[in-house]
């Protein structure tokens, strides 16, 4: 892989039975993603978007074909060495948030350092800057319950963000909001990106969010097709 790549998928095949039939989802996908570029992934739904970027997050696994992560056949690792690459490498976002409900703003960000059995002095203070730049310094008591859905969506950003990935993957972050708020988080991921130099690939129906990422591919019979 070259030095500039992230992510490098070659000929990926899925398929699910439903009942007796065997139904193929994604047919020999290929993508290459640049270090810090951000990718918008769209198509009608039910075509496989959120079965890819599962993939992508090492959560589901191909049928065949090959995931270079930073020059890493993730393929080749155990569940451990999975486990620990999708705690510390990658950030995920899904459209409804996935807070742990019995616990506050802060100890649902605090959980990925927590779970990598990181230094807590050190990880709090990382946790309260993330916090802070996702606008919730006021809020880091709360429980989710507590919070409006764009507070929970932001929470959720900087869970992602606490351990520093190299790949921030966002299934519908938009989705489960109002179109105000929605817009908000658009502007914040975005920021995040040009900030933190983070890649990001975001599945989205939204229009405006698919725009503004670098890069737009289409996910159409099973295959990836860029769009202009």
């Amino acid at each position: 892989m070259s030095d500039g790549l992230i992510y490098e998928v070659t000929d990926i095949w899925k398929s699910y039975t439903n009942g007796v039939k065997k139904v193929e989802v994604l047919r020999g996908v290929n993508l290459k993603v640049t270090r810090g570029e951000s990718i918008a992934v769209t198509g009608p739904s039910g075509v496989g978007k959120s079965t890819l970027l599962h993939i992508l997050g090492l959560l589901d696994s191909p049928g065949s074909g090959t995931i270079m992560l930073d020059s890493v056949n993730t393929g080749e690792l155990g569940d451990t060495e999975r486990a620990r690459v999708r705690n510390q490498r990658i950030g995920f976002v899904f459209q409804f948030f996935q807070l742990l409900p019995e616990f506050s703003a802060l100890e649902n960000v605090l959980m990925p350092g927590f779970i990598a059995r990181q230094n807590y002095a050190d990880l709090k203070e990382k946790s309260l800057a993330l916090l802070e730049s996702v606008g919730l310094l006021d809020r880091i008591a709360h429980r989710p319950g507590e919070l409006s859905g764009g507070e929970q969506q932001r929470v959720a950003i900087a869970r992602a963000l606490v351990m520093g990935p190299d790949v921030l993957l966002a299934d519908e972050p938009t989705g489960n909001l109002d179109p105000e708020t929605g817009a908000e988080i658009e502007g914040l991921l975005r920021d995040l990106n040009e900030q933190r130099k983070t890649t990001l690939i975001v599945v989205t129906h939204k229009e405006s969010l698919a725009c503004s990422m670098d890069r737009r591919v289409a996910l159409i019979g099973g295959r990836l097709e860029e769009l202009q």
